[in-house]
């Protein structure tokens, strides 16, 4: 297990506009000067975080698809974002993470945000996504999914690092990052939350704060603008903490149920 070196692109996005969008990431992609080994897109990263999803819905193995395949390969790192997908009728606000061979995962969103109408409008999903990935054990999950603690438990350290990518506004920000540093504090792991800038095409102001902290919830990178975010996360310090540390021997048990 060596160190992880990830990209984060906190960037504003394009309204309805998927072409503009790629076209956008694909040029910061190509920004990434550093080796690393994860880049991370944001929630909806190629429309904005929209409840209009006739005409912006992909099949699995479309543009999108092909496009995440592509910059994968071509940067040699494993490249993470959420976007709208449609597959047997029902629509997702699906993560799909993409590696460099062109194996692939996905992990649809669980907890809709019930507040901009989400959960009328995309179907929820069931399960929780772990993968392994250059010795890391990493699970990523999408914006509101952070408010739910359960959900993101780190069952018998299942994970070396928990991530979010959002597109969560900056009337609410005080949220994010409270939540933020406490998932990290409390699964004694890596936590990692992309959230976007600007405005959306109904008036929302997205100010970032992404940011990453340590299994101590030690800030260890942030920022409020447009940029790209680096961070290298230290495989010793973990290891180092959790035998110093081993909280999760006195969690308690618990089940989800459907």
């Amino acid at each position: 297990m060596q160190n992880l070196r990830v990209a984060l692109i906190q960037s504003d996005i394009h309204w309805h506009e998927i072409g503009a969008n790629l076209a956008m990431f694909e040029e910061k992609i190509w920004q990434i000067q550093n080796d690393v080994d994860l880049i991370l897109l944001p929630e909806m990263f190629q429309t904005g975080f929209t409840m209009e999803h006739k005409g912006l819905a992909e099949p699995m193995n479309f543009n999108t698809f092909k496009w995440m395949k592509q910059m994968s390969a071509q940067k040699n790192a494993a490249i993470c974002g959420s976007y709208i997908v449609k597959e047997e009728g029902k629509v997702f606000n699906r993560l799909l993470w993409m590696q460099p061979d062109g194996q692939f995962k996905t992990y649809d969103k669980r907890h809709l945000f019930r507040m901009a109408n989400e959960h009328e409008h995309f179907d929820m999903g069931a399960e929780k996504l772990i993968v392994e990935w250059r010795g890391w054990k990493i699970c990523p999950m999408v914006c509101y999914d952070l408010r739910f603690p359960v959900w993101s438990r780190n069952v018998d350290l299942a994970y070396d690092l928990l991530l979010y990518v959002a597109n969560w506004p900056a009337v609410r920000v005080n949220a994010w990052d409270t939540l933020l540093e406490a998932r990290a504090i409390e699964n004694v792991s890596y936590s990692i939350g992309l959230n976007r800038v600007g405005k959306d095409g109904v008036g929302i102001e997205y100010n970032g704060h992404s940011a990453a902290y340590s299994p101590k919830g030690e800030q260890l990178a942030f920022s409020e603008k447009e940029e790209i975010i680096y961070i290298e996360l230290s495989a010793e310090s973990l290891q180092s903490f959790r035998k110093k540390f081993p909280a999760h021997l006195d969690a308690d048990e618990f089940e989800i149920k459907s």
